[in-house]
């Protein structure tokens, strides 16, 4: 069971956390969610799709690998990608909301640690904090991932509620062939839609550039194209083993 706390630089003074990507951290997945705030650097690696979810509507994934526990951006302990989504860039740190007691301040966000998660080791970890209680770059690398996710997720609701009141959002059925002929058909799943965004009227369009989305459906439609290079990494992987 997890044990979730408020990291502090006296509780947790000594706190290391081991770097690197893995089975043992949760990585091998063939997809993980992801957040419109992250759109622009995952488009250039990474499929994006949508996952009908009972109550979000769609949720936002990008496809790792073609078969279960599989994950095909994952060498040995590195991640070969430009961009690591930033689900698995936040270690054991997760946000944690407290409502203020002032009147009018709403929520006060703050960093929560699992302290019982595999990736906190003893020694030969990355440190949380400085010597002096400072914090180390590497819990500012978390610190921005963390706010992807929190700032991501009313953005990602809004986004999508806008997609789906234009209808971009459309069931997709993908093909794949890698190796020697082996055949994988990918359809449980939904896109934007390049034809629906291209018959997008003027209107439509400016609404869309408004709110903000524009860029992001765009981002959204061109990722299909990188299903070529995940089935390259899978037949690559495919030779290697």
């Amino acid at each position: 069971m997890p044990h979730i706390v408020p990291l502090n630089n006296l509780d947790h003074a000594d706190l290391q956390i081991a770097q690197g990507y893995g089975a043992a951290y949760g990585d091998a997945v063939n997809l993980t969610r992801v957040f419109a705030t992250e759109f622009e650097a995952l488009q250039r690696e990474y499929v994006i799709l949508f996952r009908p979810d009972p109550e979000e509507g769609f949720q936002p994934v990008v496809l790792l690998g073609l078969d279960r526990d599989e994950n095909l951006y994952l060498d040995d302990d590195a991640w070969s990608a430009r961009h690591v989504p930033a689900i698995h860039r936040r270690g054991p740190f997760s946000i944690g909301v407290q409502v203020s007691d002032i009147p009018g301040q709403g929520e006060d966000p703050r960093i929560n640690v699992d302290l019982d998660h595999p990736r906190i080791v003893r020694d030969g970890g990355e440190p949380v904090f400085r010597r002096h209680g400072g914090h180390t770059d590497y819990l500012n690398r978390v610190s921005q991932a963390l706010f992807c996710i929190y700032e991501g997720l009313p953005r990602t609701r809004a986004m999508v509620a806008a997609f789906s009141e234009l209808g971009l959002i459309e069931p997709v059925a993908i093909d794949v062939t890698v190796g020697e002929g082996q055949r994988y058909d990918i359809d449980r799943f939904h896109a934007v839609s390049r034809d629906r965004l291209a018959a997008l009227t003027g209107p439509e369009l400016e609404r869309l550039h408004r709110q903000g989305w524009l860029e992001m459906a765009i981002y959204a439609a061109a990722s299909l194209s990188n299903m070529d290079h995940l089935a390259t990494r899978k037949t690559a992987r495919m030779g290697a083993g």
